[in-house]
């Protein structure tokens, strides 16, 4: 039996205006998010407020936390389009260009509080935030604190023919140096030696924090934003947008 109900609708449609046509829309969402709201309450106890505009996404997904003062922005790593997001890159990763706030990008179902924490550190001001954002979302979870270091000017030393050993002393003594860093940097945070885990590795930081995701099957990564140098973000992409793209975990940014 044919199914004419679709073509109605259109035949309809066609016959409203914009005007009219703009508010079948805006009703039809209204309605998706009174029943996802209703479903948060029934499944988890939460109450939701819900709020449908128009306008561009990231236009306006930027100026709503402003005006509702909020602290945390929650979104998924991928929406409803798949051709979209090999265009444009998902929205999450869209709003990490102008998210003046801390954005946790969900990748997996919600089943149990985060246990494991993965921070990876640069030293950096941003540091600092991530591992206090960090034990604010999770008190009760573990914490590895992960810091990938490169020593400078490694290709050129072998491009130059530089012998291995050599090479090697001075990875030895970036990493003591990283090591050093570390422990200042707890103690600027006040965080207790027994309460992370500390790891200093040599390598990408890219590919070493989704490595060590993986291998302590971390269930968060809390990072700074990066990549602020235009340049990276041209051709290269900044290390948080790798790992927002190749980690399988959730994701806190801190801002």
């Amino acid at each position: 039996m044919a199914n004419l109900a679709p073509l109605e609708r259109l035949r309809q449609l066609m016959l409203e205006t914009p005007e009219e046509q703009q508010q079948w829309v805006l009703n039809a969402a209204r309605e998706k998010l009174r029943e996802l709201a209703e479903a948060l309450l029934k499944r988890y106890n939460v109450s939701a407020g819900t709020r449908v505009v128009c306008g561009s996404l990231l236009a306006e997904l930027s100026k709503e936390p402003g005006a509702m003062a909020a602290d945390l922005i929650v979104c998924g790593a991928r929406g409803e389009s798949f051709i979209r997001h090999l265009l444009l890159g998902s929205t999450a990763e869209r709003m990490l260009n102008e998210t003046k706030r801390p954005m946790l990008v969900v990748k997996q179902p919600a089943h149990e509080p985060y246990r494991t924490l993965l921070v990876p550190v640069d030293f950096s001001p941003s540091s600092s935030q991530a591992i206090e954002h960090a034990r604010a979302i999770a008190p009760n979870a573990d914490i590895v604190l992960l810091h990938v270091f490169e020593v400078p000017f490694e290709g050129y030393l072998r491009y130059v023919s530089v012998d291995e050993d050599t090479v090697n002393h001075y990875r030895i003594i970036a990493k003591q140096e990283a090591a050093q860093k570390l422990f200042a940097l707890i103690k600027e945070t006040s965080l207790p030696l027994n309460a992370a885990q500390l790891i200093v590795l040599h390598g990408d930081p890219s590919l070493r924090i989704v490595e060590q995701e993986q291998e302590l099957n971390c269930d968060l990564i809390v990072m700074g934003k990066h990549g602020v140098n235009m340049l990276e973000e041209l051709f290269l992409g900044s290390v948080t947008k790798h790992v927002l793209a190749e980690s399988q975990c959730d994701i806190l940014v801190s801002v």
